[in-house]
């Protein structure tokens, strides 16, 4: 990778990535709708609206990679989320094929699987049952990757994100949590990685109280430096804060899935594969 773009680069993750993948891609150009406030005189910086071709065309001018971290990051009104997430993660795809982009690292996230319970480990290849209408939009965003990469020969790495912080806030964050250097290892394998065609991998940490099998990543060469079971402290503390939740606390997605859930723990269903 010689020229590559960060979308997304004013929110939290990426504003952690402007300062961390500058080490590996020395040509690396930012993009959101507006510039980062901080931002510094040798950072290239490209305001696109996802939402439309034109914008996201110019922002992909001479690039050979995308790490596409923009999107409307929470659950809100349908409207929102479809042309952030789904016109927008269409039109980033569509603008990487016209412009002969070689790979994608797209964020998805673990709202594409929270509706299984905390009990169950789970694999990438599970059925996707997602918590939120963001959930839905992140689901939609995998498929699309596997669409370009099979049909146009796109190479494409979908990453479900967990919880990416210096540590966890709470015990569920605690279970989800990825290292910000864990993640440029992620994104690395996505961008570099001679294999990659098309695969989903799990943005996590090698945590100890884990709930995922992300031994599809692993294959690649992932060795995941972090494991939150050594900063449980601040989580055990911030969830003694927290309200009980009964839905959210059965769920691996949490408040995202008690949000609007109509109905109490008779509608809990069984196991999902």
């Amino acid at each position: 990778m010689q020229r590559v773009l960060l979308t997304g680069a004013s929110g939290g993750v990426g504003a952690r990535l402007r300062n961390l993948l500058p080490a590996h891609y020395a040509q690396l150009r930012l993009s959101d709708l507006k510039a980062p406030q901080d931002l510094r005189a040798e950072e290239e910086f490209v305001a696109a609206d996802l939402a439309d071709m034109v914008q996201v065309e110019h922002a992909l001018d001479g690039i050979d990679g995308i790490v596409h971290m923009g999107a409307y990051s929470v659950e809100g009104p349908w409207d929102t989320v479809l042309q952030s997430n789904i016109v927008g993660t269409y039109n980033l795809f569509e603008a990487a094929r016209r412009k002969g982009v070689k790979r994608v690292v797209f964020a998805s996230s673990n709202h594409v699987v929270g509706f299984y319970p905390r009990d169950q480990r789970i694999g990438v290849d599970v059925t996707a049952l997602p918590d939120t209408r963001y959930g839905v939009s992140k689901a939609f965003g995998e498929s699309l990757g596997a669409f370009y990469a099979y049909k146009f020969g796109l190479e494409v790495l979908c990453l479900r994100i967990g919880n990416v912080s210096d540590q966890p806030t709470n015990l569920r964050l605690a279970s989800i949590w990825l290292k910000p250097e864990d993640l440029v290892q992620l994104i690395r394998i996505g961008l570099e990685h001679p294999d990659i065609h098309y695969e989903i991998f799990y943005g996590v940490s090698a945590n100890t109280r884990g709930w995922w099998d992300n031994s599809v990543a692993c294959r690649y060469g992932y060795k995941p430096s972090g494991d939150s079971e050594t900063l449980l402290q601040g989580a055990r503390e911030g969830q003694t804060k927290l309200q009980p939740d009964p839905i959210g606390d059965y769920y691996q997605g949490g408040h995202f899935a008690s949000q609007e859930f109509d109905g109490g723990l008779e509608r809990v269903p069984e196991k999902k594969r």
